[in-house]
């Protein structure tokens, strides 16, 4: 069974028109997921990324590791492609009472970009097991050794 989340945006409504929004997410088939990773890995490598062999065959898992970022490399005309698939996986949840029931999103359903970027990070870290904020929070919250005398 793919795993599934729901994602409520929030926030201050005065600056943020999806506050209170829920977005559902699901994982795509493992078919697609790996084909995905495998253009994404195609697109880093055409433009001139450096992708380690032993990521390029690991589909999602190896996207975990080079991080949602590098798609920041691939050409526009690729990433819009990837971009939207990502995308494709989400649907919009219009009643909170009734989760289980998420429409196909429309394009007036997100309203900001601040709201895409949160729906695709949390698709990626969804695929991969991979929390960026994790990374970010173990990466800040690693104490400082002192020299020893």
């Amino acid at each position: 069974m793919r795993k599934t989340k729901y994602v409520t945006i929030e926030g201050d409504k005065e600056t943020n028109r999806d506050v209170g929004k829920t977005f559902q997410i699901t994982e795509m088939p493992a078919s697609q997921a790996e084909r995905w990773a495998f253009r994404v890995f195609q697109a880093l490598a055409r433009s001139g990324v450096d992708v380690p062999d032993h990521l390029a065959g690991s589909g999602m898992a190896g996207m975990a590791m080079m991080g949602l970022k590098t798609l920041a490399n691939t050409p526009f005309h690729e990433a819009v492609d990837l971009l939207d698939e990502m995308f494709s996986c989400i649907k919009i949840v219009r009643d909170r009472s009734h989760p289980d029931m998420a429409f196909d999103m429309m394009e007036e359903d997100v309203e900001e970009v601040s709201t895409r970027a949160i729906l695709r990070t949390e698709v990626f870290e969804l695929h991969t097991g991979f929390s960026m904020a994790g990374v970010r929070q173990s990466l800040t919250s690693t104490p400082a050794i002192a020299p020893q005398d």
